[in-house]
Protein backbone atom coordinates (compact mmCIF):
# COMPACT_ATOMS: atom_id res chain seq x y z
CA UNK A 1 0.00 0.00 0.00
CA UNK A 2 1.30 3.44 -0.95
CA UNK A 3 0.99 5.77 2.01
CA UNK A 4 0.04 9.45 1.65
CA UNK A 5 3.57 10.40 2.70
CA UNK A 6 5.08 8.20 -0.02
CA UNK A 7 2.74 9.76 -2.60
CA UNK A 8 3.73 13.26 -1.47
CA UNK A 9 7.43 12.37 -1.44
CA UNK A 10 7.24 10.86 -4.93
CA UNK A 11 5.40 13.88 -6.31
CA UNK A 12 7.82 16.27 -4.59
CA UNK A 13 10.84 14.36 -5.92
CA UNK A 14 9.43 14.46 -9.48
CA UNK A 15 8.67 18.20 -9.23
CA UNK A 16 12.17 18.96 -7.97
CA UNK A 17 13.75 16.98 -10.82
CA UNK A 18 11.58 18.75 -13.40
CA UNK A 19 12.31 22.19 -11.96
CA UNK A 20 16.02 21.42 -11.72
CA UNK A 21 16.12 20.32 -15.38
CA UNK A 22 14.24 23.46 -16.46
CA UNK A 23 16.15 25.89 -14.21
CA UNK A 24 13.09 26.86 -12.16
CA UNK A 25 12.92 27.99 -8.53
CA UNK A 26 9.79 27.48 -6.45
CA UNK A 27 8.22 29.01 -3.35
CA UNK A 28 5.13 28.24 -1.30
CA UNK A 29 2.60 30.32 0.63
CA UNK A 30 0.76 28.12 3.10
CA UNK A 31 -2.03 28.58 5.59
CA UNK A 32 -3.94 25.42 6.55
CA UNK A 33 -1.01 23.18 5.62
CA UNK A 34 1.27 25.07 8.01
CA UNK A 35 4.43 24.49 5.99
CA UNK A 36 3.79 20.87 5.03
CA UNK A 37 4.33 21.54 1.31
CA UNK A 38 7.66 23.22 1.98
CA UNK A 39 8.59 20.47 4.44
CA UNK A 40 7.88 17.75 1.88
CA UNK A 41 10.04 19.51 -0.70
CA UNK A 42 12.93 20.26 1.64
CA UNK A 43 12.93 16.75 3.10
CA UNK A 44 14.51 15.63 -0.16
CA UNK A 45 18.31 16.01 -0.28
CA UNK A 46 19.47 18.60 -2.80
CA UNK A 47 16.19 20.52 -2.79
CA UNK A 48 17.93 23.78 -1.92
CA UNK A 49 18.85 24.33 -5.57
CA UNK A 50 15.13 24.52 -6.45
CA UNK A 51 13.23 25.58 -3.31
CA UNK A 52 13.66 29.26 -2.58
CA UNK A 53 11.39 29.77 0.43
CA UNK A 54 8.14 29.03 2.17
CA UNK A 55 5.75 31.49 3.77
CA UNK A 56 3.60 30.10 6.58
CA UNK A 57 0.79 32.61 6.91
CA UNK A 58 -1.72 31.05 9.25
CA UNK A 59 -3.32 34.26 10.51
CA UNK A 60 -4.93 37.02 8.47
CA UNK A 61 -2.37 39.45 9.86
CA UNK A 62 0.49 37.31 8.55
CA UNK A 63 -1.17 37.06 5.14
CA UNK A 64 -1.26 40.86 5.04
CA UNK A 65 2.23 41.47 6.44
CA UNK A 66 4.17 38.72 4.69
CA UNK A 67 2.30 38.42 1.39
CA UNK A 68 0.51 41.73 0.96
CA UNK A 69 -3.00 40.24 0.93
CA UNK A 70 -5.30 43.23 1.28
CA UNK A 71 -7.59 43.75 4.25
CA UNK A 72 -10.35 44.34 1.68
CA UNK A 73 -9.85 40.89 0.11
CA UNK A 74 -9.90 39.21 3.51
CA UNK A 75 -12.97 41.16 4.67
CA UNK A 76 -14.94 40.66 1.45
CA UNK A 77 -14.04 37.06 0.62
CA UNK A 78 -12.53 35.61 3.80
CA UNK A 79 -9.24 33.87 4.38
CA UNK A 80 -10.62 30.71 2.78
CA UNK A 81 -11.40 31.86 -0.75
CA UNK A 82 -10.18 31.74 -4.31
CA UNK A 83 -9.40 35.45 -4.10
CA UNK A 84 -7.21 35.06 -1.04
CA UNK A 85 -5.37 32.07 -2.54
CA UNK A 86 -4.69 34.13 -5.65
CA UNK A 87 -3.48 37.10 -3.60
CA UNK A 88 -1.22 34.80 -1.57
CA UNK A 89 0.30 33.40 -4.77
CA UNK A 90 0.81 36.87 -6.24
CA UNK A 91 2.37 38.02 -2.97
CA UNK A 92 4.77 35.09 -2.88
CA UNK A 93 5.88 35.85 -6.44
CA UNK A 94 6.37 39.51 -5.58
CA UNK A 95 8.37 38.71 -2.43
CA UNK A 96 10.68 36.04 -3.81
CA UNK A 97 12.81 35.34 -6.87
CA UNK A 98 10.87 32.12 -7.51
CA UNK A 99 9.59 31.32 -10.98
CA UNK A 100 6.68 29.24 -9.64
CA UNK A 101 4.62 29.45 -6.47
CA UNK A 102 1.77 27.57 -4.88
CA UNK A 103 -0.60 28.99 -2.28
CA UNK A 104 -2.88 26.94 -0.04
CA UNK A 105 -5.68 28.20 2.21
CA UNK A 106 -8.55 26.21 3.65
CA UNK A 107 -10.29 24.60 6.57
CA UNK A 108 -8.51 21.44 7.67
CA UNK A 109 -10.84 20.84 10.64
CA UNK A 110 -12.06 19.34 12.75
CA UNK A 111 -13.73 22.65 13.61
CA UNK A 112 -13.97 26.00 11.88
CA UNK A 113 -16.30 25.05 9.07
CA UNK A 114 -19.69 26.50 8.16
CA UNK A 115 -22.44 25.65 5.72
CA UNK A 116 -20.89 27.98 3.12
CA UNK A 117 -17.32 26.94 3.88
CA UNK A 118 -17.31 23.40 5.29
CA UNK A 119 -14.42 21.51 6.81
CA UNK A 120 -12.33 20.13 3.98
CA UNK A 121 -12.75 23.14 1.68
CA UNK A 122 -9.32 24.17 0.41
CA UNK A 123 -8.31 26.64 -2.28
CA UNK A 124 -5.04 26.01 -4.06
CA UNK A 125 -3.51 28.53 -6.44
CA UNK A 126 -0.40 28.14 -8.55
CA UNK A 127 1.24 30.99 -10.40
CA UNK A 128 4.25 31.52 -12.60
CA UNK A 129 6.34 34.61 -13.09
CA UNK A 130 5.45 34.29 -16.80
CA UNK A 131 1.85 35.21 -15.90
CA UNK A 132 0.34 31.73 -16.01
CA UNK A 133 -2.12 31.01 -13.21
CA UNK A 134 -4.30 28.12 -12.11
CA UNK A 135 -6.57 27.57 -9.16
CA UNK A 136 -8.66 24.78 -7.77
CA UNK A 137 -11.37 24.65 -5.15
CA UNK A 138 -11.02 21.29 -3.43
CA UNK A 139 -13.90 19.87 -1.40
CA UNK A 140 -12.25 17.02 0.43
CA UNK A 141 -14.97 16.70 3.07
CA UNK A 142 -14.53 16.03 6.76
CA UNK A 143 -11.88 13.32 6.27
CA UNK A 144 -9.68 14.36 9.16
CA UNK A 145 -7.19 17.15 9.56
CA UNK A 146 -4.14 15.16 8.48
CA UNK A 147 -5.81 13.85 5.31
CA UNK A 148 -7.08 17.31 4.30
CA UNK A 149 -3.58 18.69 4.67
CA UNK A 150 -1.99 15.78 2.75
CA UNK A 151 -4.49 16.02 -0.10
CA UNK A 152 -3.94 19.78 -0.26
CA UNK A 153 -0.19 19.31 -0.60
CA UNK A 154 -0.67 16.67 -3.31
CA UNK A 155 -2.94 19.06 -5.21
CA UNK A 156 -0.37 21.85 -4.95
CA UNK A 157 2.42 19.53 -6.13
CA UNK A 158 0.27 18.46 -9.10
CA UNK A 159 -0.47 22.06 -10.05
CA UNK A 160 3.16 23.13 -9.69
CA UNK A 161 4.25 20.21 -11.88
CA UNK A 162 1.77 21.21 -14.60
CA UNK A 163 3.03 24.79 -14.49
CA UNK A 164 6.66 23.68 -14.56
CA UNK A 165 5.98 21.59 -17.67
CA UNK A 166 4.42 24.59 -19.41
CA UNK A 167 7.26 27.00 -18.60
CA UNK A 168 10.08 27.82 -20.96
CA UNK A 169 13.31 26.22 -19.70
CA UNK A 170 15.93 28.54 -18.23
CA UNK A 171 19.60 27.99 -17.54
CA UNK A 172 19.93 24.58 -15.94
CA UNK A 173 20.47 24.34 -12.19
CA UNK A 174 23.31 21.99 -11.26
Amino acid sequence: MVTPKKRMTGAARALLALCRARGLKIAAAESCTGGLLTAMLTEIPGSSDVVDRGFVTYSNQSKQQMLGVSAHTLAKHGAVSRETARAMAKGALARSPAHLVAAITGIAGPGGGSQQKPVGLVYVAAAARSGKYAHRACRFGDIGRARVREKSVLQALTMLTALARSERPRARIN
